[in-house]
């Protein structure tokens, strides 16, 4: 698997500034975006090596609004691993996709079951049709990634976790959720206090519709007042546990981010 290093927004500006060869991504246009989706030509340049340092950086800060097309795409495809194709931003009505593994789950009503256990009294084990039979919120919010873009106005419809695990019995010594992704490695935490917000929710609907496969089908987590990461996608298992651990963004080797990713109050990463 590949390990990505995210830095912070201002180090990875100075990063593809000071690069030799480099592009910073705040050159791309529209008009560059269109020649890229309908495959103008473009004039010949002279081969760049492009480091490694330099792109993964330029992906896992989500700077660039480019569209990749497949051609741009093949030009580098051979200086990285293919595992780094799959955590390509990919603009997609205002969202970039982000995924860590080199395919998305993929998602059969008949099989799939979320599992809830840890520090229950009764661990449960619902179905898709079970789970939508539980109480149903709907919402309109804002998301947030840390990397500095915003969808605005999103509709969300799903249960609030009170709902979600009442049936489960949390313990008195569990204080915090650990929230499996079927995306593996894929993990991340919330205290209880955070789920119980009242606009957190585990959604299977997105304007309108089904949750689609990009934005983490069946379910996903939904906090708002948290940025993207936290918000796991193609949720698989909860576990009730003492408290917190470390997600996946918030591993040194992924970036370390701040645990507690509130808007507008955490920076995302530590200082």
């Amino acid at each position: 698997m590949l390990a990505i290093s995210v830095k912070r927004p201002a180090d990875i500006y100075r990063m593809l500034k000071s690069a030799s060869g480099a592009t910073p991504a705040a050159g791309a246009t529209i008009e560059g975006m269109d020649d890229l989706k309908s495959g103008a030509p473009r004039p010949a340049a002279p081969p760049r090596r492009i480091g490694r340092g330099v792109f993964l950086a330029t992906v896992a800060g989500g700077l660039s609004a480019l569209w990749w097309g497949k051609a741009a795409w093949s030009s580098v495809s051979g200086t990285i691993s293919p595992v780094a194709e799959a955590v390509l931003p990919i603009p997609s009505k205002g969202w970039r996709i982000y995924t860590i593994a080199s395919t998305m789950p993929v998602f059969d009503p008949a099989t799939w079951r979320l599992k809830i256990g840890g520090m229950v009294d009764q661990p449960q084990e619902m179905s898709y049709d079970q789970l939508r039979a539980l109480p149903q919120e709907s919402q309109v919010s804002d998301f947030h990634c840390v990397t500095g873009w915003t969808v605005n106005g999103v509709r969300w419809r799903g249960v609030r976790f009170k709902d979600l695990l009442a049936a489960a019995g949390p313990q008195s010594g569990a204080h915090a959720l650990e929230l499996v992704s079927a995306e593996v490695p894929y993990i991340d935490y919330l205290t209880l206090g955070q789920a119980m917000l009242p606009d957190a929710m585990l959604a299977w609907e997105m304007d309108g519709g089904p949750l689609p496969q990009e934005h983490g089908a069946p379910v996903r987590v939904v906090i708002p007042e948290m940025y993207g990461y936290k918000n796991v996608k193609w949720l698989a298992e909860i576990n009730l546990v003492r408290e917190p651990g470390v997600g996946f963004w918030e591993q040194p080797e992924n970036g370390s981010y701040d645990k507690d990713a509130w808007v507008g109050r955490s920076n995302g990463y530590t200082s």
